[in-house]
C-alpha cells in the first residue's frame, strides 16, 4: 500500500440479544419459485440466524454454530468446525489437519501479496540510485511519482477487477493479471528513461489492484469455514514476506548503483510462479456453482473440504445461486444490505488508512536514526519483522478470538502505541528515555496492526459479502483504500510542518480510538460459519416463506 514514502502499509462480546428485524438481500425477480423452496429448507436447516445490522446499524454478535442434531454438543473450550459444522472433515483430537488439503492452494494464491510486498519494498533503497541514472536526482515530486504512480495504477486495477473475477472465475483471473505484473516489473528493470519507469510502475499497480481485490475473495471461497480466518492471514504474511526479500535483496544497492535493475528483474519470477501454480489449483467452488457448474463445485468440496462435507456445503451454496447467473451491477450497491456491507467495507480500509499506519512506517527510520540506526534499509527490516510476526500471532488466533475481537484489540493498541510516541515527544523525559519510547512505540504500533487492522480488514470483507456482489463490493472497497493511502501520503509531511509530529501522531491515535468503537457496534463476528449461512441469515424470507 504505497504512498510517495520509503515504505508502506503491510500491509463474541456481548451475549446475543433478543432477535431484531432483519435487513437482507432483496430476492431477484428474476428466481424462480423454486429458488424460494430450496432458501426456506436450507434456512430452517441452519442452526442459528445471524442478524448484521438492526435499524442503527449496530451488529448482533451470534455465538458458535451449533452442530448437526445428529452430533454430540462440542466440549467447553472446542469451536464447532467446518462448512457448517464438519470444518473439512480433517479436524479432531489432538492433531488438527483439516486446513492441510486447501493450504497449497490458498498459498499459491498469496503468493500475489508476495509480490504485492516485494513492489512496496524495492524502490524503498535504491530509488536515488535510480533517479540519479534516469536524469532527476534532486527532485522529490519526481521521486515521489515514481513510488505513488503504482497507486493510480491498482486504483483502476481495484476498478477492473470484479469485471473479471465474475466472468473468468479466480484461477484465470490470477493468471491473467500475472500479465501486467511480469511486464510491468521487465519494463521497469530495463528503463533508460523515467517516462519508461512510470510505466512500468503503473502496469505493475494494474496487476496490485486486481490481486489485493482477487486473492482474499479467493482464500474465503476456498478455504473450509473453521480454517478460513487462519488461511485469510496468508494475504498479510505473503505481504510482509515480499517487503523483507526486497529489503534484504536491496542491501547490495548500498554499494552498487546499478543493483536495482537485478532487483526489479527478479520481481518477474513470482509471476510466473503464479501462473505455473494456479494452473494446479482449484477454483473457487462458489463460483463454479455460480455460473452453474455444480459437479464441478462439488468435486473441489470433495477433494478440498471432504466428502462429509459435500452435500451439505453444495445445499448451502444452491440455496443462495439457484437460478440467479446474472451478473450484479454496480448499482446494485446501492440497495440493502449491499449498500451497508460496501460502507462497512469502505469505512474499515477510510479508517485503517487515516490511523497513519503509512506516517508512521515513514516516520520510523527517522525513529531509528535517532538511537543510531542510521541504515534505512535496516530500519526498515526491523519494521518488516516486527510486521511479520504480528501476522504470525494473528494466524494463530483468528479463528479462535475472532475478527471482532482482534480488530478492536488491534485499534486500542495502535492508539495506545500513538499516545506513548506523543508522550515521549511532548513531555521533557531524558533524551535515552524518549528514544526508547518511541522505538517502543513505533514497534508496538506495527505489531498492533499486524494482528488486526492489517489482516483482519481484508477477511471480513468478503465473508460479509453475498456470492452476488462480493467481487463488487471488495472492489469499492480497496478503491477507498488506494485514494486514502494516496492522501495520507500526499498530505502527511506536510501536516507534520504545520502542527508537529506529536499533535499529528495524537489525531492518529484518536482515529485508531474511533476505528475500535464503530468496529464495537458495526462489525459482526463471523467465525465458525459458513459463508452461505451468513448470507442467508442477512436475507430476508422470500414471499411465502416462514418468518
Amino acid at each position: 500500500m504505497p504512498p510517495p514514502t520509503p515504505l508502506a502499509a503491510l500491509l463474541v462480546l456481548p451475549p446475543t440479544p433478543a432477535p431484531r428485524p432483519r435487513l437482507g438481500l432483496a430476492p431477484s425477480s428474476r428466481r424462480a419459485r423454486g429458488t424460494a423452496v430450496v432458501r426456506a429448507a436450507a434456512l430452517r436447516a441452519l442452526p442459528r440466524r445471524l442478524e448484521l445490522w438492526p435499524p442503527r446499524l449496530a451488529a448482533v454478535e451470534s455465538g458458535p454454530p451449533s452442530s448437526q442434531s445428529s452430533a454430540p454438543p462440542p466440549q467447553p473450550g472446542v469451536e464447532s468446525s467446518g462448512f457448517g459444522g464438519g470444518g473439512g472433515g480433517d479436524g479432531g483430537g489432538d492433531a488438527d489437519f483439516g486446513w492441510v488439503r486447501a493450504f497449497p492452494h490458498v498459498l499459491t494464491a498469496s503468493m500475489a501479496n508476495f509480490l504485492f510486498g516485494y513492489h512496496i519494498g524495492v524502490m524503498n533503497g535504491p530509488i536515488e540510485d535510480i533517479a540519479r541514472e534516469l536524469g532527476f536526482q534532486g527532485n522529490p515530486f519526481l521521486q515521489g511519482l515514481v513510488v505513488s504512480i503504482f497507486i493510480v495504477g491498482a486504483f483502476f486495477g481495484s476498478l477492473g477487477s470484479s469485471a473479471l473475477v465474475d466472468y473468468l472465475g479466480c484461477k484465470r483471473t490470477l493468471q491473467i493479471d500475472s500479465i501486467p505484473l511480469i511486464l510491468g516489473a521487465f519494463i521497469s528493470a530495463q528503463a533508460h528513461s523515467l517516462d519508461e519507469m512510470l510505466l512500468g510502475r503503473f502496469f505493475v499497480g494494474i496487476g496490485i489492484g486486481v490481486n489485493t481485490v482477487l486473492v482474499p475473495i479467493y482464500i474465503s471461497e476456498v478455504a473450509p469455514t473453521k480454517y478460513r480466518g487462519s488461511l485469510g492471514t496468508l494475504c498479510q504474511i505473503g505481504t510482509c514476506l515480499g517487503i523483507i526479500a526486497a529489503l534484504s535483496l536491496g542491501i547490495p544497492s548500498e554499494s552498487d548503483p546499478h543493483w536495482w535493475r537485478t532487483m526489479l528483474y527478479a520481481a518477474c519470477v513470482p509471476g510466473f510462479l503464479i501462473v505455473a501454480g494456479m494452473q494446479f489449483a482449484v477454483e473457487s467452488p462458489r463460483w463454479l456453482a455460480k455460473v452453474g457448474r455444480l459437479d464441478d463445485a462439488r468435486k473441489v468440496v470433495e477433494d478440498i473440504w471432504g466428502a462429509s462435507e459435500a452435500e451439505k456445503a453444495m445445499e448451502e451454496m444452491k440455496s443462495v445461486v439457484v437460478n440467479d447467473d446474472s451478473q450484479a451491477s454496480w448499482s446494485e450497491l446501492l440497495s440493502e444490505p449491499h449498500n451497508r456491507v460496501a460502507l462497512i467495507g469502505g469505512s474499515l480500509f477510510f479508517l485503517q488508512q487515516f490511523a497513519g499506519i503509512n506516517g508512521v512506517l515513514y516516520f520510523s527510520s527517522l525513529t531509528f536514526r535517532d538511537v543510531g540506526i542510521t541504515s534505512g534499509i535496516l530500519a526498515s527490516l526491523y519494521v518488516g519483522i516486527t510486521n511479520f510476526g504480528g501476522a504470525l500471532v494473528a494466524s494463530n488466533l483468528m479463528d479462535k478470538q475472532g475478527r471482532k475481537n482482534l480488530l478492536i484489540g488491534s485499534y486500542l493498541g495502535m492508539a495506545f502505541a500513538m499516545f506513548l510516541i506523543v508522550f515521549s515527544i511532548s513531555f521533557p523525559l531524558d533524551e535515552d528515555v524518549g528514544h526508547t519510547l518511541s522505538i517502543t512505540g513505533t514497534l508496538l504500533y506495527i505489531f498492533t496492526f499486524a494482528i488486526g487492522a492489517g489482516p483482519v480488514t481484508g477477511i471480513i470483507i468478503p465473508e460479509l459479502s453475498s456470492a452476488r456482489t462480493r467481487s463488487k463490493v471488495m472492489g469499492f472497497s480497496f478503491t477507498v483504500h488506494w485514494i486514502c493511502n494516496f492522501v495520507v501520503g500526499l498530505y502527511f509531511l506536510e501536516l507534520v510542518k504545520l502542527f508537529g509530529v506529536g499533535a499529528v501522531y495524537a489525531g492518529f491515535g484518536g482515529v485508531s480510538l474511533l476505528t475500535a468503537l464503530f468496529a464495537y457496534n458495526f462489525i459482526v463476528e463471523t467465525k465458525g460459519r459458513s459463508l452461505e449461512e451468513i448470507e442467508m441469515s442477512l436475507s430476508p424470507a422470500a414471499p411465502g416463506e416462514p418468518k
